[in-house]
């Protein structure tokens, strides 16, 4: 997949491909637009969204859900934060849904859910934390995040479960910044569920801002 193959009208200012396993830090300003493209195909990016200005006003899967009344995200949804203030909306998405509930994989995590053999695997939460500290974001910032790509479906009794994935290669996301944001993202290493199909693979990150 090259840049010229995703439509768009005019050069990218940001063309970055983060690797599985590794992760992105961009500071996005208001009007930005920030399109997150899964390259191969069924790989869950996990999102962290903050006010530039105060990291503290972070993304709240809780508000968002309630405000919008939906538990998935797509085109036309409103990020919201803890202050109910709107950090973005996603305006493009070939996808169709996103998950916002079914968190980031962390170490600890892994032990619970798979056995004590996953504890040395890499994990989202290390992620943040390593690419977080560039804007001042630390343990105590760390939030809901958004699962991009991810496919957990919810039954009417409220359980939910790790999929395969809805995306293909090149289907893609955008958020549109109605404020200066940092985007803090993992392309989640996770090998114990199928979120990244047993592979995970890189996605690409374009961005549009003067």
């Amino acid at each position: 997949m090259t840049v010229t193959e995703i439509p768009t009208t005019t050069a990218a200012t940001l063309d970055l491909t983060v690797e599985a396993g590794d992760g992105a830090l961009v500071r996005v300003p208001a009007g930005g637009r920030l399109r997150i493209v899964d390259l191969h195909g069924n790989q869950a990016a996990d999102t962290l969204l903050f006010d530039a200005a105060d990291v503290r006003n972070k993304y709240s899967a809780f508000d968002t859900i309630r405000e919008q009344g939906a538990v998935f995200l797509t085109t036309g949804s409103r990020l919201l934060s803890t202050r109910l203030d709107e950090l973005a909306v996603i305006t493009e998405d070939t996808v169709g849904r996103h998950d916002t509930i079914g968190g980031a994989c962390a170490q600890e995590s892994n032990v619970i859910r798979y056995g004590e053999h996953t504890r040395h695997q890499h994990a989202c939460r290390q992620t943040f934390l390593a690419y977080g500290a560039g804007a001042g974001i630390g343990p105590r910032e760390m939030g809901h995040n958004i699962n991009f790509f991810m496919n957990v479906p919810v039954s009417a009794e409220g359980d939910l479960h790790f999929d395969d994935g809805l995306s293909a290669p090149g289907k893609y996301v955008e958020l549109t910044a109605s404020r200066e944001i940092w985007v803090l993202l993992s392309n989640c290493p996770q090998l114990n569920n199928p979120c990244n199909g047993w592979d995970p693979t890189p996605v690409q990150l374009l961005g549009w801002w003067s």
